[in-house]
């Protein structure tokens, strides 16, 4: 078993963290802490959890755990590791954008297995990707490997309002959000440096832009991300140069029917669906922005840096309705 520690344990990806720890096979939850919520029963706080744990949140680490989430939140984490000494023993997952660039990194590794899978397995310290960055490299990943991004990507990628966090903003609440589609922080968008990032690991030379669009959906959960960009391949070369790429990738599917977003929703899967226009090539990529894009990817690297099969506690089936 491992034994295992949560760090900032009342936010929504900890939530979602929490649901498929408490159904893995391997994993022994030893404390979740909240400074916020300590000393409250966790069940209080992640109500879908009635029955499932009867942990309370805690105020500081009581234990050393074998593995240690912090979802803490952007900025965070880093301070939390300033001031707690771990043990070389204890391995890390951090949930956080603090360590996922090259420059900030400070021996953690980018934590996408569909491109460091080699890495992870090796690693004590995995920055878990963010969720716009997921959808958007999974989408792009196979062309970046043949050298085959020629030109700009035109990226529009819509998502649901989890992603905003648990804090209510002006724009999270449920009065602004329902029946409401927004733009923001447009070409600007954080996630674009750790894409640009993963993109010339694989094609050094690539330095064309990517033009961004991140939308706010009317929606809780999800992201449905369209991109295009010039390609000379075929719909046919297209199509098996994805499938060839993520062969033994088994969270991603190369769909031959142009998805709708339900089909990933509470899954650790991403849909790729390929279409060729001319000289461009369009890329749908859809995922659960809270599982795929965050927990479950986080529960995938816990797998892997344990030695554990891939796919243990995250064979999870989308709903239809």
């Amino acid at each position: 078993m491992i034994n295992i520690g949560i760090i900032g344990g009342a936010g929504y990806t900890a939530g979602e963290l929490l649901r498929l720890l408490v159904n893995h096979p391997q994993a022994h939850l030893e404390f979740v802490q909240s400074s916020s919520h300590a000393g409250v029963p966790v069940a209080d706080v992640h109500l879908d959890l009635t029955g499932e744990t009867e942990l309370v949140f805690v105020k500081r680490m009581p234990t050393t755990p074998d593995l240690l989430f912090i979802c803490s939140g952007h900025g965070r984490s880093r301070s939390f590791l300033e001031k707690h000494a771990l043990p070389p023993k204890v391995k890390v997952i951090d949930l956080s954008s603090d360590f996922r660039l090259k420059a900030k990194a400070d021996g953690f590794i980018y934590g996408l297995p569909e491109l460091n899978r080699k890495r992870i397995l090796r690693a004590k310290k995995i920055a878990n990707p963010g969720c716009f960055a997921t959808a958007i490299q999974l989408a792009l990943l196979p062309l970046a490997r043949q050298g085959l991004l020629a030109g700009d990507v035109h990226i529009n990628a819509i998502t649901g309002s989890t992603g905003a966090g648990q804090h209510p903003t002006p724009t999270s609440h449920f009065s602004w959000r329902n029946n409401n589609v927004s733009i923001y922080k447009p070409f600007s968008h954080q996630h674009l440096f750790e894409i640009q990032e993963s993109l010339q690991a694989l094609q050094p030379m690539f330095a064309n832009d990517l033009h961004f669009l991140p939308v706010r959906g009317n929606f809780s959960k999800g992201i449905y991300a369209s991109l295009y960009t010039n390609c000379e391949l075929s719909q046919e070369q297209a199509t098996s140069l994805y499938h060839d790429f993520y062969q033994s990738h088994p969270f991603v599917r190369i769909t031959a029917q142009n998805p709708s977003l339900k089909q990933v929703i509470n899954t650790n899967n991403c849909h790729l669906f390929l279409e060729k226009h001319g000289d461009k090539l369009l890329i749908i990529s859809l995922i659960d922005n809270l599982i795929k894009g965050a927990s479950g990817q986080a529960v995938q690297n816990m797998n892997l840096l344990f030695g554990l099969d891939e796919c243990m506690g995250l064979r999870l089936k989308a709903s239809a309705f």
